[in-house]
């Protein structure tokens, strides 16, 4: 029984390959083009990226040309090849300048980027390019119902890009004095990061770090420097908490003022 049932499975499948195999033989490009179509509309890929592979060469310079291009992009998107529709989508807009499709087609460019743009802590190659992309969306088609998408999608990957240069800072303060003085790396790679980024959900995160980097930065001056170093991290304190009254590094932040005050006599704050 069980025999008949996997029979009963497999005859449709060995059946389905068997068509598809006559289907790659053929030589009636008219007919492949027919069943590439249909294989996209059921959202057999892989059978449709083949099948459009062939025939962009075949048909280029026809009617049909832009219909396979456009296609073959979509699935290639479909089996997950972000990398290759990519490329396409940015090869369509090139090749159709005056297609009605390159709206779609210039905004999936940024979102293949998008798809591979990895984590934080690697490279942002893809994160950038996806920017470039998207900021090209927006300013070819400020009218498009996409743009608020592409500015949501923009913002979350400005926001990678400000947390990876965050953790470059961050291991800049953790490194500390080891082979120089890594306090001042991470106060300047802090800045530099609000300053290209000023609306950074990270904000927060960045400003007490350059606090806490010039604090500890001011302990291991030498005399000389000392006083000068911890008043700059008090100003640095009062633009903190200016900023972020209800900040979750409050405590830390009023610790920090109360122990460069005793050095230098100012008032301490509870």
């Amino acid at each position: 029984m069980r025999k008949f049932f996997v029979a009963i499975i497999l005859v449709p499948l060995l059946f389905s390959c068997s068509n598809y195999q006559k289907v790659l033989k053929s030589t009636d490009y008219e007919f492949k083009y027919t069943k590439a179509m249909e294989y996209f509309e059921k959202e057999d890929y892989m059978r449709a990226a083949t099948l459009l592979n062939e025939l962009q060469g075949v048909f280029r310079g026809t009617d049909k040309a832009e219909t396979i291009n456009y296609t073959y992009a979509k699935s290639l998107y479909g089996l997950g090849d972000y990398i290759m529709a990519g490329h396409y989508y940015r090869q369509f807009v090139k090749t159709f300048p005056a297609s009605k499709l390159n709206e779609e087609c210039q905004f999936m460019s940024g979102y293949c980027y998008y798809m591979t743009s990895p984590k934080a802590r690697l490279d942002q190659t893809d994160t950038n390019n996806a920017l470039n992309e998207f900021q090209l969306f927006v300013n070819l088609y400020p009218s498009s119902g996409r743009v608020a998408e592409a500015n949501r999608l923009m913002d979350e990957l400005r926001d990678k890009l400000v947390y990876k240069s965050y953790l470059g800072a961050k291991l800049y303060f953790d490194l500390g004095d080891y082979m120089g003085n890594n306090y001042l790396s991470a106060v300047i790679a802090a800045q530099n990061s609000l300053k290209d980024f000023p609306d950074t959900k990270y904000r927060e995160e960045l400003s007490f770090l350059i606090l806490e980097s010039k604090y500890i930065q001011a302990v291991n001056s030498v005399p000389a420097k000392k006083e000068e170093r911890m008043r700059e991290a008090i100003d640095e304190y009062f633009s903190f908490i200016n900023e972020f009254p209800e900040s979750q590094y409050l405590s830390k932040a009023v610790k920090i003022y109360n122990s460069a005050s005793k050095d230098i006599q100012f008032e301490e704050v509870n």
